[in-house]
């Protein structure tokens, strides 16, 4: 575990959790949440209007606040999410997603116990929609440097924790950006507004495959293409090149990658 400063109290999360008609697989996400050592953190739902199973589920899970009713896609409703909450830090674990251990919200805790630090995340793996046990993609992350979001670098945004000051002072997500918003939101608070981060070397969260954005080849191409997009608003010139040929090669060794390192 990552060892913050004598003395220094752990903040308190908000986990927010997205989930619409998502009776299939958000009892996994519930109980992933319910295993983990680190109990002081508020979860939020925040649901676009189930008319299946889904809110049953929660409920009988309790311990939840829900908040249910229309909204204008994923990134909105998360911004809903980020508007109620009242932790020192904000994650996301949506409805396809479960933690890796029992001890992930105690990692993340840990490691923003200084208050110099205003994010942190981790590695995420990739794992089949029909069987969670099976590993499909591993993706392994690394230090932040500035530039690497035009070399096509992000942090897997389900690992990626901040403060919720953060938020206060550079906003949520843009709407704009249908499918990488949450890229667009990570690169403008590390390459514009240089916020302080911390990468934790362990699996964080494993992620159903199958979500909008790696559904299929043309979400793919369109999320990549409004990167690009968001790299020029920002003024972070870059080649096509330079951004998809580490991106590719990166893409490749996450199929490649089959070892779990330092998983909690």
């Amino acid at each position: 575990m990552i060892a913050g400063p004598v003395g220094a109290s752990r903040p308190r999360i908000t986990l927010i959790t997205v989930c619409w008609n998502s009776e299939k697989t958000i009892a996994s996400t519930l109980a992933s949440i319910d295993a983990q050592t680190f109990r002081d953190f508020e979860h939020l739902i925040i649901d676009g209007g189930s008319t299946d199973a889904t809110l049953a589920i929660v409920a009988a899970a309790g311990g939840r606040t829900v908040f249910s009713g229309p909204d204008k896609g994923i990134y909105d409703a998360m911004n809903k999410g980020i508007a109620r909450a009242s932790g020192d830090i904000i994650g996301f674990l949506n409805a396809d997603d479960m933690f890796a251990g029992n001890r992930t919200l105690e990692t993340i805790a840990k490691a923003l116990e200084s208050e110099e630090l205003d994010c942190c995340y981790g590695d995420l793996i990739y794992v089949s929609q029909q069987d969670p046990t099976r590993q499909v993609r591993y993706w392994k992350s690394s230090m932040f440097k500035i530039g690497t979001f035009r070399r096509g670098w992000s942090p897997p945004h389900p690992t990626f924790y901040v403060r919720r000051a953060v938020y206060a002072q550079y906003g949520g997500f843009d709407l704009r950006y249908s499918l990488g918003a949450d890229i667009e939101l990570m690169m403008r608070f590390l390459e514009k507004a240089r916020i302080t981060s911390l990468y934790i070397p362990k699996v964080l969260v494993k992620m159903r495959l199958g979500g909008a954005t790696n559904k299929n080849f043309s979400n793919i191409l369109r999320q990549n293409t409004e990167v690009l997009q968001a790299l020029a608003v920002h003024g972070l010139k870059v080649s096509p090149l330079g951004f998809w040929v580490p991106k590719l090669l990166n893409r490749l060794q996450q199929f490649l990658r089959k070892k779990q390192e330092n998983r909690d």
